[in-house]
């Protein structure tokens, strides 16, 4: 490839890198989910309720380098950047030219997946993984080099460990391989040799799951009750379209190459593999950007296909072909105030009209807010943070090492000991992870309740409460929260504590637990 190619790849890859610390205005805190994450670090284990062991060592990594919001950041625009760097790989392979590959980076950054790389979440690593597996079935075909099929093992097993819809994929190449005239692959023993090393990587956290009574069946539970049941299988659909607005005509295009276009023939496992996936997730009323992963080597098959078509000798496709470019980022650029947060959070909400407001603003519960749920994810936590410590501070110095933060959620808990660790004791959750994090309560004299006013459970067991303040920003998701400090907590408390924690725990197990924790 000419030096000019990889100069342009250079750029497109250090513009995706960079983009992602300008879109976001700094009126907006760490997302929720974030907070979870990066406090897995803190707590070290081979699983977690929510997710599995990968991102807790990333935020490991995270927070030896400082836990500053540059590193917060930097790491889900590294893995979008390493995606893109794949789809760009994967065009090539395909023999791909250098407007194939341009055109891929336009869709893939014009597109969900910049949603997606701005927030450190396990999405960006779990499509990465998905475009890895592809990469590499891609490579072995092209080359009939067997030891490839290791590395698609070990590829399925960091994959796992970092997020279970992984599993998804498998379950859709499988009679995708069967089909198509790839079976043979499976008749190759470094296939199973690559599946021996997955099972070993995936094992301590298969362990882990066994060991704590398979509380992912409880996740899934909860999630299909309280989130997956407001999802509707035609919306799926339509999402998908929305992913990516005309930079679906590209995609799409790979769709209809597999049947028209003779050179991709050899990978038409990957359209039934497509095809498979997305009637698993609609039947079981999936998230609809569980799905993303399927795009990338859709998007680098598509742009081969579109660069094929416009290499006709034709004035009208040459014009077509350059046109193709600013008319795929023209969506993007128009909505882009609504896509990105990049501009202040009431300003946005002033902005939109009432048809961006039901396509942006649907939240998880199925209703219309006035904002989109990770802008308002991402609002208040610093607010919060500093009147929790204005709330500590009240209680005496001595007395300190005797209170406890409580919240009423994850989100509140995270952020309370990003934002005010070190300047408060930990607080922690009946909620998520945090319901194996307490620590030693056996002497409490102070509670700081935060969330809803004190109940009933709390107040039988104190001399009384004071409000000492709350979130004020009502676009915040967490607007209203409040933060109480309660004083004279019997001695009767922390063995009731104990006994509550000890019940939530139990209610995450499909099964009882082979060892206490």
């Amino acid at each position: 490839m000419p030096r000019r190619f990889y100069l342009l790849l250079l750029l497109v890859l250090l513009f995706k890198l960079v983009f992602h610390f300008l879109i976001i205005h700094p009126a907006y805190d760490l997302h929720r989910d974030e907070f979870l994450h990066l406090d897995q670090a803190n707590h070290l284990a081979a699983g977690y309720l929510s997710v599995p062991p990968f991102t807790a060592f990333l935020s490991l990594l995270i927070k030896w380098l400082g836990g500053g919001v540059f590193w917060v950041r930097f790491f889900p625009a590294l893995f979008g950047a390493l995606t893109m760097l794949i789809v760009w790989k994967l065009v090539e392979l395909l023999n791909g030219g250098w407007y194939a590959q341009l055109l891929a980076a336009v869709v893939f950054i014009c597109s969900s997946m910049s949603r997606v790389n701005m927030l450190y979440q396990p999405n960006s690593f779990d499509i990465l993984s998905w475009t890895v597996v592809f990469y590499l079935l891609v490579l072995y075909i092209r080359t009939g080099a067997s030891p490839i099929l290791l590395w698609l093992g070990a590829t399925f097993g960091i994959a796992f460990l970092n997020k279970y819809n992984i599993l998804f994929l498998a379950a859709g190449l499988l009679p995708a391989l069967l089909l198509s005239s790839q079976r043979k692959i499976l008749l190759n023993r470094y296939l199973y040799g690559g599946l021996l090393i997955a099972l070993l990587m995936a094992l301590p956290n298969v362990i882990w799951q066994i060991m704590n009574g398979l509380p992912v069946i409880h996740h899934m539970k909860e999630l299909a009750s309280t989130q997956l049941v407001n999802v509707d299988r035609l919306g799926f659909v339509v999402e998908q379209l929305l992913f990516f607005l005309l930079g679906t005509l590209v995609w799409g295009a790979a769709l209809v190459g597999f049947a028209r276009y003779a050179p991709f023939k050899p990978y038409r496992f990957i359209g039934w593999t497509f095809l498979f996936v997305m009637v698993l997730f609609v039947y079981l009323k999936a998230k609809a950007y569980y799905a993303l992963g399927l795009y990338p080597v859709l998007i680098a098959l598509g742009s081969v296909y579109w660069e094929r078509l416009f290499s006709r000798p034709s004035t009208l496709y040459g014009w077509l072909k350059w046109l193709c470019l600013p008319l795929i980022m023209t969506p993007t650029l128009i909505f882009f105030r609504m896509i990105f947060p990049v501009m202040e959070p009431h300003q946005l909400e002033r902005s939109m009209t009432p048809g961006q407001r039901e396509v942006l603003t649907k939240w998880e519960d199925g209703k219309l807010h006035s904002m989109p749920q990770d802008f308002a994810d991402m609002l208040g936590w610093r607010e919060l943070a500093g009147l929790t410590v204005q709330a500590y501070e009240t209680v005496p110095v001595s007395e300190r090492k005797n209170t406890l933060i409580l919240c009423d959620n994850y989100g509140q808990a995270g952020a309370i000991n990003y934002y005010a660790g070190g300047k408060v004791s930990c607080a922690v959750t009946f909620n998520a992870d945090y319901i194996f994090w307490f620590p030693n309560t056996d002497t409490l004299h102070y509670l700081i309740i935060v969330g809803d006013e004190p109940g009933e459970y709390v107040r039988k067991y104190a001399s009384g409460y004071v409000k000492t303040g709350q979130i004020s920003h009502p676009l915040a998701r967490e607007y209203g929260t409040g933060i109480y400090l309660v004083k004279g907590i019997s001695p009767v408390f922390p063995k009731k504590l104990r006994q509550w924690q000890l019940e939530e725990q139990a209610a995450f197990r499909a099964w009882p637990q082979v060892i206490s924790q």
